[in-house]
């Protein structure tokens, strides 16, 4: 089927995201969990990131890096649930095909710059625990905001990429997404062109954003290991790999979560699974790591009360 004349290339001017639950009596309670959810998201990410930034205890690449990731969470959450608020108060289920795409870019950028920080924090781990006699010189602030700059230039240029080339793409027929943001698997079952393309740049990229930064992890976590197991202290073993502990626990729930996400790109239906793995990726992922990063880590605690109290630390 010949798309539309003019300069838009697709015939399908917008979509509808039927959210995650078509009952329209489920809709308020739904409402009132996803703005809780978004609230504690939103409050606690900023809360680490106030802390860090009051706290001269936290002044250190590592709590660098987590401000960072901070702000990604924020920016992470935010593009994809006040929408979907939005469309809970109205119900009005569309969204146009423009600001389906940059939903779509945004949130790519977005969870791409987290897979490269979260590497940034295991290389930092690495050099900390393995490489402590030169680790300020080569974690030093200028090569902590490279590391940082890397990150949202090679998330950018993946976000970029994938946006251009699905808008490519011909809508021509359905237009009814089965979640409640716009993303990659979504529109590719929707798209009356042949997405093989599509799909073969998302595995191609997929290796440079996604594989590449946890053989990298693994790598690093390897050498920590190797590192923290030729000490001989049981006490010594525990203190030093429970700098590692919280970071490990955010990287198997963000990996874990994106490649079941991404590997099902060729499944003939989208189940009910994918939108729980969206829930995961977009709303508890975000909302867990101010809790992982705070919980077992009394420097955050305290900074955390003096930012609470509005006490300034004593160093």
């Amino acid at each position: 089927m010949d798309p539309e004349s003019g300069t838009n290339r697709t015939a399908v001017t917008e979509f509808i995201l039927l959210g995650l639950v078509e009952t329209s009596e489920l809709w308020p309670l739904l409402f009132v969990l996803f703005l809780f959810a978004y609230l504690v998201t939103v409050g606690g990410n900023l809360s680490i990131l106030a802390a860090i930034l009051v706290d001269p205890k936290l002044h250190t690449p590592m709590y660098f890096f987590l401000g960072n990731l901070s702000v990604v969470d924020v920016g992470c959450i935010t593009v994809t649930v006040p929408s979907m608020l939005g469309r809970l108060l109205t119900h009005k289920c569309a969204i146009p095909y423009g600001p389906c795409l940059t939903q779509l870019f945004f949130f790519d950028l977005l969870v791409g710059v987290d897979s490269f920080l979260l590497t940034a924090m295991a290389y930092d781990r690495f050099l900390a625990i393995c490489r402590p006699l030169t680790y300020s010189t080569r974690m030093s602030l200028m090569v902590q905001r490279i590391l940082v700059a890397v990150s949202w230039a090679c998330a950018f240029t993946n976000a970029l990429t994938h946006t251009v080339a699905i808008s490519t793409l011909n809508f021509c027929g359905p237009n009814v997404i089965h979640h409640f943001y716009c993303d990659l698997p979504q529109l590719f079952q929707l798209s009356c062109s042949s997405t093989q393309l599509n799909e073969q740049l998302v595995f191609a990229l997929g290796f440079i954003v996604a594989v590449t930064p946890m053989a990298l992890i693994v790598t690093s976590y390897a050498h920590v290991a190797a590192a923290v197991l030729r000490i001989r202290s049981v006490e010594g073993r525990k203190k030093t790999f429970s700098t590692c502990g919280s970071h490990l626990t955010v990287v198997a729930l963000f990996y874990g979560s994106s490649i079941f996400n991404y590997m099902r790109l060729g499944s003939a239906k989208l189940s009910d699974k994918d939108k729980a793995v969206g829930i995961f990726s977009t709303v508890i992922n975000p909302m867990l790591n101010p809790v992982i990063y705070s919980l077992r880590n009394p420097h955050v605690q305290g900074a955390l009360w003096r930012v609470i109290t509005g006490k300034r630390s004593l160093t």
